[in-house]
Protein backbone atom coordinates (compact mmCIF):
# COMPACT_ATOMS: atom_id res chain seq x y z
CA UNK A 1 0.00 0.00 0.00
CA UNK A 2 1.56 3.31 -0.84
CA UNK A 3 1.93 6.35 1.40
CA UNK A 4 -0.47 9.13 0.57
CA UNK A 5 1.23 11.92 -1.18
CA UNK A 6 1.74 15.29 0.53
CA UNK A 7 0.10 18.53 -0.39
CA UNK A 8 2.69 20.60 -2.49
CA UNK A 9 4.56 22.92 -0.68
CA UNK A 10 7.48 24.76 -3.05
CA UNK A 11 6.56 27.10 -5.82
CA UNK A 12 7.66 24.40 -8.47
CA UNK A 13 5.47 21.47 -7.15
CA UNK A 14 1.80 24.17 -7.69
CA UNK A 15 -0.24 23.60 -10.67
CA UNK A 16 0.70 26.95 -12.73
CA UNK A 17 -3.34 27.61 -13.53
CA UNK A 18 -4.43 26.78 -10.03
CA UNK A 19 -5.37 29.27 -7.44
CA UNK A 20 -5.16 29.17 -3.74
CA UNK A 21 -7.55 31.72 -2.87
CA UNK A 22 -11.41 30.41 -1.78
CA UNK A 23 -14.28 31.03 -3.52
CA UNK A 24 -15.08 33.58 -5.91
CA UNK A 25 -11.42 34.83 -5.62
CA UNK A 26 -10.04 31.60 -6.60
CA UNK A 27 -12.33 31.99 -9.62
CA UNK A 28 -11.02 35.55 -10.67
CA UNK A 29 -7.57 34.50 -10.23
CA UNK A 30 -7.76 31.19 -11.93
CA UNK A 31 -9.33 33.22 -15.23
CA UNK A 32 -6.36 35.67 -15.30
CA UNK A 33 -4.31 33.19 -15.06
CA UNK A 34 -5.74 30.94 -18.09
CA UNK A 35 -5.95 34.25 -20.17
CA UNK A 36 -2.36 35.40 -19.41
CA UNK A 37 -1.02 31.19 -20.43
CA UNK A 38 -3.24 31.76 -23.55
CA UNK A 39 -2.10 35.34 -24.81
CA UNK A 40 1.33 34.21 -23.52
CA UNK A 41 1.33 30.91 -25.88
CA UNK A 42 -0.51 32.31 -28.45
CA UNK A 43 1.54 35.64 -28.75
CA UNK A 44 4.76 33.43 -28.48
CA UNK A 45 3.50 30.96 -31.05
CA UNK A 46 2.33 33.53 -33.79
CA UNK A 47 5.59 35.98 -33.57
CA UNK A 48 7.49 32.90 -34.37
CA UNK A 49 5.94 31.56 -37.73
CA UNK A 50 5.49 35.33 -38.22
CA UNK A 51 9.19 35.51 -37.98
CA UNK A 52 10.00 31.69 -39.71
CA UNK A 53 7.31 32.47 -42.80
CA UNK A 54 9.42 35.69 -43.67
CA UNK A 55 12.82 34.19 -43.38
CA UNK A 56 11.65 30.95 -45.70
CA UNK A 57 9.55 34.02 -47.86
CA UNK A 58 13.01 35.93 -47.98
CA UNK A 59 15.33 33.45 -48.87
CA UNK A 60 13.43 30.73 -50.75
CA UNK A 61 10.40 33.02 -52.80
CA UNK A 62 12.77 35.67 -52.68
CA UNK A 63 10.24 38.36 -51.25
CA UNK A 64 9.43 39.04 -47.63
CA UNK A 65 6.39 39.17 -45.89
CA UNK A 66 5.36 42.90 -45.86
CA UNK A 67 3.45 43.07 -42.67
CA UNK A 68 6.37 40.91 -40.39
CA UNK A 69 7.80 43.75 -38.68
CA UNK A 70 4.54 45.55 -37.97
CA UNK A 71 3.25 41.96 -36.60
CA UNK A 72 6.05 41.64 -34.76
CA UNK A 73 5.94 44.77 -33.13
CA UNK A 74 2.37 44.20 -32.15
CA UNK A 75 2.83 40.74 -30.51
CA UNK A 76 5.68 42.39 -28.71
CA UNK A 77 3.32 44.91 -26.48
CA UNK A 78 0.89 41.65 -26.34
CA UNK A 79 3.61 39.48 -24.71
CA UNK A 80 4.92 41.90 -22.72
CA UNK A 81 1.85 43.01 -20.87
CA UNK A 82 0.43 40.21 -20.69
CA UNK A 83 4.13 39.20 -18.89
CA UNK A 84 3.65 41.46 -16.15
CA UNK A 85 0.48 40.11 -14.90
CA UNK A 86 1.88 36.21 -15.41
CA UNK A 87 5.09 37.54 -13.27
CA UNK A 88 3.46 39.16 -10.76
CA UNK A 89 0.97 35.88 -10.05
CA UNK A 90 4.34 33.73 -9.98
CA UNK A 91 6.43 36.46 -7.63
CA UNK A 92 9.23 37.04 -10.59
CA UNK A 93 9.15 40.70 -10.20
CA UNK A 94 12.58 42.46 -9.41
CA UNK A 95 12.09 43.39 -5.45
CA UNK A 96 14.56 44.98 -3.12
CA UNK A 97 14.08 43.13 0.28
CA UNK A 98 17.16 43.90 2.54
CA UNK A 99 14.79 46.22 5.35
CA UNK A 100 11.99 44.03 4.40
CA UNK A 101 14.14 40.83 5.36
CA UNK A 102 15.48 42.90 8.45
CA UNK A 103 11.55 43.37 10.00
CA UNK A 104 10.03 40.79 12.77
CA UNK A 105 7.24 38.29 11.11
CA UNK A 106 4.18 41.14 11.75
CA UNK A 107 5.60 43.91 10.05
CA UNK A 108 6.45 42.12 6.99
CA UNK A 109 3.31 40.83 6.86
CA UNK A 110 1.79 44.44 6.82
CA UNK A 111 4.52 45.95 4.85
CA UNK A 112 4.02 42.94 2.13
CA UNK A 113 -0.02 44.26 2.67
CA UNK A 114 0.83 47.74 1.78
CA UNK A 115 3.94 46.65 -0.98
CA UNK A 116 0.77 44.41 -2.89
CA UNK A 117 -2.00 47.30 -2.11
CA UNK A 118 -0.18 50.83 -3.36
CA UNK A 119 1.18 48.77 -6.45
CA UNK A 120 -2.13 47.06 -7.02
CA UNK A 121 -3.28 50.73 -7.14
CA UNK A 122 -0.36 52.31 -9.18
CA UNK A 123 -1.64 49.31 -12.05
CA UNK A 124 -5.20 50.53 -12.09
CA UNK A 125 -4.00 53.67 -12.12
CA UNK A 126 -2.02 53.05 -15.72
CA UNK A 127 -4.61 51.56 -17.04
CA UNK A 128 -6.54 54.60 -16.68
CA UNK A 129 -3.87 56.76 -18.25
CA UNK A 130 -3.27 53.87 -20.85
CA UNK A 131 -7.11 53.83 -21.75
CA UNK A 132 -7.17 57.63 -22.12
CA UNK A 133 -3.50 56.75 -24.16
CA UNK A 134 -5.79 54.63 -26.50
CA UNK A 135 -8.74 57.11 -27.07
CA UNK A 136 -6.13 59.65 -28.07
CA UNK A 137 -4.30 57.59 -30.56
CA UNK A 138 -8.18 56.33 -31.87
CA UNK A 139 -9.19 60.06 -32.45
CA UNK A 140 -6.34 60.74 -34.27
CA UNK A 141 -7.04 58.31 -37.10
CA UNK A 142 -3.76 57.14 -37.73
CA UNK A 143 -3.28 53.66 -39.56
CA UNK A 144 -0.36 51.13 -39.45
CA UNK A 145 1.62 51.62 -43.00
CA UNK A 146 1.60 48.16 -43.92
CA UNK A 147 -1.24 46.52 -42.47
CA UNK A 148 -3.63 49.23 -42.63
CA UNK A 149 -5.18 48.88 -39.25
CA UNK A 150 -5.40 51.43 -36.37
CA UNK A 151 -2.64 52.05 -35.03
CA UNK A 152 -4.20 52.28 -31.48
CA UNK A 153 -5.14 48.39 -31.99
CA UNK A 154 -1.46 47.70 -31.31
CA UNK A 155 -1.50 48.92 -27.89
CA UNK A 156 -5.42 47.50 -26.65
CA UNK A 157 -3.37 45.07 -24.36
CA UNK A 158 -1.68 48.21 -22.50
CA UNK A 159 -4.53 48.55 -20.39
CA UNK A 160 -5.01 44.65 -20.13
CA UNK A 161 -1.87 44.00 -19.18
CA UNK A 162 -2.13 46.45 -15.71
CA UNK A 163 -5.16 45.45 -15.09
CA UNK A 164 -4.82 41.89 -14.94
CA UNK A 165 -1.55 43.05 -13.06
CA UNK A 166 -3.73 45.47 -10.71
CA UNK A 167 -6.08 42.31 -9.92
CA UNK A 168 -3.11 40.28 -8.97
CA UNK A 169 -1.66 42.74 -6.51
CA UNK A 170 -4.64 43.26 -5.16
CA UNK A 171 -5.43 39.79 -4.37
CA UNK A 172 -2.02 38.80 -3.50
CA UNK A 173 -3.06 41.53 -0.41
CA UNK A 174 -5.80 39.53 0.05
CA UNK A 175 -4.43 36.66 0.57
CA UNK A 176 -1.84 37.95 3.13
CA UNK A 177 -4.38 39.79 5.08
CA UNK A 178 -6.26 36.90 5.55
CA UNK A 179 -3.82 33.61 4.85
CA UNK A 180 -1.49 33.03 8.45
CA UNK A 181 1.87 32.32 6.05
CA UNK A 182 3.25 35.54 4.25
CA UNK A 183 2.83 35.53 0.37
CA UNK A 184 4.75 37.04 -2.25
CA UNK A 185 2.04 36.54 -4.56
CA UNK A 186 -0.93 34.34 -4.48
CA UNK A 187 0.63 31.32 -6.02
CA UNK A 188 3.91 31.97 -4.24
CA UNK A 189 5.07 31.97 -0.56
CA UNK A 190 7.58 34.36 0.31
CA UNK A 191 11.00 33.52 1.28
CA UNK A 192 13.55 31.76 -0.77
CA UNK A 193 14.15 28.27 -1.86
CA UNK A 194 16.43 26.11 0.40
CA UNK A 195 18.62 25.22 -2.94
CA UNK A 196 18.74 28.34 -4.44
CA UNK A 197 22.28 30.21 -4.68
CA UNK A 198 23.18 34.13 -4.48
CA UNK A 199 25.84 35.17 -7.72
Amino acid sequence: MSEPTPAPTSRSERSRLESTLPGPLGVIDTAIAHIESVMLAAGVLLMALNTVANVVGRFVFRTSIYFTEELNSILIVWITFAGISYAARHGRHIRMSAIFDALPPPARRAMMILIAAVTSVFMFGLCWYSIGYIITLAGQGRVLPALQIPVWWSYVWVPVGFFMTGVQYALTAVKNATDPDLWLSTLVLEGYEEDETEI
